[in-house]
């Protein structure tokens, strides 16, 4: 049965603005890039990284968007078995791919890009380019199990809520819920954590480390091919530390907001998470210079195309 309200609406068409063309940004990178392994028939570790990101941002946006449509529109299909246990699996499974993935890339330009000569650093300078396919696997069966734990969490609580003739099993399927609503809770923000803190201490090597070469090379007089190497990946991964701490508050705030009513705050916290997936990927394109080169080309043929007709 169709029931929305204004609120709905506007919320509905705000998403829609933001996670289609979100849609585009990824599936622009992974287009570019599926073409690359096809000529080349590899793919650097750089370019795996984005394309497995690439494809979770896709799919986050694309669960995202079905959820809250029919939330607001469609809500009694929410009401379904299995339906919106399985929306919220996969949503919940791309989600943390998507920020496991992208703390992978803030980690592999840290240890690419950064000169230390600690043992330790350069031994995974060396190993890097092996240990990001396992770096990969594991972060999608980490996103897995959250994906299950959420929808196994579910159908806890929604078999708690059935009426119980017996006392005893009404306290049994308690104790249940509050011990999978704590552990929820705990592995969601220790999940978020991770991540985060992932993300700032690459980020901090990284300025740390361009801050070194700086000062090396103005005592030496002297310039260096890779300080323009520095500059744009501290622009890209400075620019995602911003982003993504927004981003951090925002997932923590959804936590907090689960018990309680929607209201403009949890408007504005979906507008925000379901706008940085396609905003870093933009910057992502930006900072790369094949995924730069491909985007202005198609952009210079749009616009021949436009002036001849």
């Amino acid at each position: 049965q169709f029931n929305v309200t204004s609120y709905g609406a506007t919320s509905v068409a705000i998403l829609t603005l933001e996670a289609f063309p979100g849609m585009w940004i990824n599936a622009f990178i992974v287009c570019v890039l599926c073409i690359a392994w096809v000529k080349k028939k590899t793919l650097n570790s750089n370019e795996k990284i984005l394309l497995l990101l690439g494809c979770s941002r896709i799919s986050y946006l694309c669960f995202t968007w079905i959820s809250h449509f029919l939330s607001k529109i469609y809500p009694n299909y929410l009401y379904a078995h299995t339906i919106f246990q399985l929306l919220a699996t996969f949503q919940t499974f791309f989600n943390y791919s998507n920020l496991w993935i992208s703390a992978c890339l803030c980690g592999f330009y840290c240890i690419k890009i950064a000169t230390f000569r600690n043992s330790f650093f350069i031994y995974l300078k060396v190993k890097i380019d092996r240990m990001v396919p396992w770096l990969l696997l594991g972060s999608e069966i980490a996103a897995l199990a959250m994906g299950i734990f959420i929808y196994d969490y579910i159908e806890t609580v929604q078999s708690s809520n059935l009426t119980f003739t017996c006392q005893e099993n009404f306290w049994e399927a308690r104790i249940k819920m509050d011990k999978h609503f704590f552990l929820s809770f705990f592995l969601t923000g220790f999940c978020y954590a991770t991540s985060f803190l992932v993300v700032i201490f690459a980020a901090v090597l990284l300025l740390f480390s361009l801050w070194r070469h700086k000062h090396t090379m103005q005592t030496n007089s002297m310039k260096d091919l890779s300080m323009d190497a520095h500059i744009r990946a501290m622009k890209s991964v400075l620019s995602f530390l911003v982003m993504y701490s927004i981003n951090f508050l925002c997932l923590i705030m959804t936590i907090i907001y689960t018990m309680k009513d929607e209201n403009i705050m949890t408007l504005l916290i979906s507008i925000y998470l379901c706008a940085f997936p396609g905003a870093h990927s933009l910057i992502l394109i930006f900072s790369n210079p094949k995924l730069k080169k491909a985007l202005l080309v198609i952009l210079s043929n749009v616009k021949c195309e436009f002036f001849i007709k």
